[in-house]
């Protein structure tokens, strides 16, 4: 099914081969990855990107925070087209007006800087940016972390925002040229079989050893042909949970009848690598092999065949509820009485988002339930079109109507269901989802209140086909259907009736529309000669998630409101976490007002004169994590550390490049530690760093640091701070990345 090949590989004549009569050098140059990202470098140095992007994207959760951090910096109008949408928190009943005053501010941001404002249910994120916005070629930055394009010839990434409030005051986005891994497809799939069936399987070939972390996939090959444009899309935005960096694709005739049923056939570029191109990795799918796949808690990866699941179910599902007991002390986990009457049984099934409600995927639902029954027990299904012109067209070919009459409930664009805000299980449930992400908690339950729920992820036509069953888990390879090949007809009119298209349009005069939730950043100061924290959480789990960091779902309602926001940081992870944070950050307001608090001396009495190092030693808090970072590219999971006096993350690597620069940008330091070192410390121990802002000024990347212990002994250990540009070292200087543009406008 999947084959991954760890050495270079050439591709000549359209066939990977060990050999093409050229160096790696100039094949590099032979990719399609290579031409757009040198076609948007502005460096001059092919091998230190400075990348300026044709186009960015940010939702309700996100672009609040960017355009505030942005005016902060002398932001006067958008250098380029840039869309607000509001797909997150357009239907949580939280916080009262703060859902609505955000969607307000956003119309007011839109029209005094000149942007692209869409309302609340027209669209999500990345159905907008396909359909308006991608174009051969191109690159868009967003900031969602599933911002994807690759299969319609654009090079999309997804970062923290303030990469986008960079791009807005019209700086770049800074990388090393990343490797570039050729994914190769043969073969067609099964009836049956889905592009979520083909993502998950990657996903789980690639994600546990990093082997596409931080590159670029490059989709060639003669199974393409074979693929509707709405497969390619849904296994091309499902490339985020392998870590990649960004990915493309070649176009074809099917990309360009894509460009012209959304009436831009001019934005449609052939795209193909040149003979010889050179990868450093590649990966083979044979797209015949693969089969229906189940995603287990609490990753993407945790996947099997479903028949494979439905064989072992008792084993697997006994293993999940190990896992989610050990995470969830409060919760009473139950999910083997899933398993009864011959099947496993789940209760609850939603097709939603970037990934799963898409035109295709709903349609072949449809052909699968027609003339069926959702059942009228336990089992439910909604299903969430992905735009507005989407569920129009559902409607007019009749494929809404078959859906409610098998007792199926069809909802509005929406991102809920994706990240806590929608179809939050009941207690022990287990909802089956084609959507992007099943981390934990992320479906909404609350563990700290005893609460536990399951997703598994799946792709829509098995979804379908277990709900014609009623529920019990179904491979939809298993059951007779014929599929029916719909033409879209996308009628843009739905979108000039009521978004704002405000590009170039700039209005000074406009006031933006602040409600009481929208607040400014907090003061924070610049990095002090010498830094001293007390880990204030320590996570041993494999991997921790940004939704680990900074829950999603209701939460996010607050994201326009930084301290209110910060109360929620590993809430649901660490519960102490915010309470010892907050303690560290009175101990250092005392400290900043010239004062010299008893228990900082004394501890830094362990390591020298105490009063004398309080004068010139920062004292915050930290978060130790073997592997921080996965998941969302939000950036309140950086920022709301640093709002409550965050001042460090030691790990041993960081699983994304989006969260370790969100703590650049935030002015957290991003110290690592050598495989294998020891660390065996816990909450209320402290880490000392001498000198650090002279190491971080002169570019040493090894620094020697103290651990005191909470009983007074004192052990050394070994930090990195690891391949920082110039800039990045004056944002941590400077204490953040609105410092850094303040003090260079005066």
């Amino acid at each position: 099914m999947i084959t991954l090949h760890d050495n270079g590989v050439f591709l000549i004549g359209g066939i990977p081969q060990a050999d093409a009569g050229i160096s790696p050098e100039e094949g590099r140059k032979r990719t399609m990855a290579w031409s757009i990202l040198q076609a948007h470098n502005t460096s001059g140095d092919p091998a230190h990107l400075q990348i300026r992007f044709d186009a960015m994207v940010s939702h309700d959760i996100t672009y609040v925070g960017i355009i505030q951090q942005a005016r902060a910096s002398g932001m006067k109008e958008f250098p380029i087209p840039y869309a607000l949408t509001n797909c997150h928190n357009s239907l949580c009943a939280v916080g009262g007006t703060i859902n609505e005053d955000d969607h307000v501010f956003g119309l007011s941001a839109a029209k005094k800087y000149g942007g692209i404002y869409v309302p609340a249910n027209q669209s999500v994120i990345h159905s907008y940016a396909r359909e308006q916005m991608a174009r051969g070629g191109a690159m868009i930055l967003g900031s969602d972390s599933h911002t994807r394009y690759g299969a319609l010839g654009t090079m999309a990434v997804g970062e923290g925002g303030p990469e986008l409030a960079k791009q807005l005051l019209k700086n770049t986005w800074d990388i090393n040229y990343p490797k570039v891994v050729l994914v190769y497809l043969t073969g067609a799939p099964r009836r049956g079989v889905g592009p979520h069936d083909v993502a998950i399987a990657l996903v789980k070939a690639t994600f546990a050893s990093g082997f596409v972390n931080n590159c670029v996939l490059e989709f060639c090959g003669p199974g393409i042909a074979s693929l509707p444009i709405d497969y390619r899309n849904g296994i091309d935005v499902m490339t985020t949970e392998t870590t990649c960096l960004s990915s493309i694709w070649e176009t074809d005739g099917v990309t360009k009848g894509f460009y012209q049923a959304h009436q831009r056939p001019e934005d449609y570029r052939e795209l193909h690598p040149a003979d010889g191109a050179y990868y450093d990795k590649y990966i083979e799918i044979d797209l015949s092999k693969v089969e229906p796949m189940i995603a287990l808690p609490f990753h993407p990866s945790n996947a099997w065949t479903i028949h494979e699941f439905l064989e072992n179910a008792a084993d697997i599902l006994a293993a999940v509820e190990a896992d989610a007991q050990k995470r969830y002390p409060k919760a009473h986990v139950k999910l083997a009485d899933k398993i009864h009457d011959g099947g496993v049984w789940a209760d609850q099934g939603v097709i939603a988002g970037c990934a799963g409600g898409l035109f295709d995927n709903i349609t072949e639902a449809a052909d699968i339930l027609r003339g069926g029954s959702t059942g009228n027990g336990a089992f439910t299904l909604d299903v969430y079109p992905t735009s507005v012109p989407v569920s129009l067209e559902l409607t007019k070919i009749g494929a809404t109507a078959d859906l409610l009459a098998t007792g199926a409930i069809i909802k509005p664009s929406f991102c809920g269901p994706c990240f806590g805000a929608g179809d939050v299980p009941a207690n022990n449930g287990l909802s089956l989802r084609h959507t992007t992400r099943n981390f934990p908690n992320r479906e909404g339950s609350k563990p700290a209140e005893g609460q536990f729920a399951g997703v598994c992820l799946m792709d829509s036509r098995s979804i379908a086909a277990t709900a014609l069953n009623g529920g019990r888990i179904t491979a939809a390879t298993d059951i007779d259907y014929e599929p029916v090949h719909r033409d879209y007809h996308f009628d843009k009119g739905v979108y000039d009736r009521r978004l704002y298209y405000g590009f170039g349009k700039a209005d000074p005069s406009v006031e933006l529309v602040m409600g009481p939730n929208i607040t400014d950043w907090p003061k924070m100061q610049p990095l002090a000669e010498n830094l001293l924290v007390e880990l204030a959480a320590v996570l041993h789990d494999p991997v921790t998630t940004t939704d680990e960091l900074i829950p999603s779902g209701e939460t996010s309602s607050y994201r326009s409101n930084p301290l209110r926001l910060a109360e929620f940081t590993l809430s649901r992870r660490e519960p102490a976490y915010v309470g010892r944070a907050k303690a560290v950050a009175e101990i250092e307001a005392e400290r900043l007002a010239g004062n010299a608090p008893d228990k900082l001396t004394a501890i830094l009495d362990k390591v020298g004169d105490g009063k004398v190092l309080a004068q010139n030693t920062q004292f915050g808090s930290c978060v130790f994590a073997n592997k921080p970072g996965d998941g969302s590219a939000r950036e309140q999971a950086a920022s709301c550390q640093k709002v409550l006096g965050g001042f460090a993350n030691i790990c041993y690597e960081f699983a994304t490049k989006r969260y370790r620069s969100n703590c650049i940008n935030w002015g957290i330091l991003p110290f690592t530690l050598d495989a294998g070192t020891s660390f065996d410390y816990a909450p209320g121990d402290c880490v000392f760093v001498p000198g650090i802002r002279s190491a971080i000024e002169t570019g040493v990347e090894d620094i020697p640091a103290k651990v005191i212990r909470a009983d007074g002994t004192v052990e050394d250990l070994m930090l990195h701070v690891k391949g920082l540009t110039d800039d990045e070292k004056e944002i941590i200087l400077d204490g953040c990345l609105m410092n850094y543009y303040a003090k260079r406008s005066n």
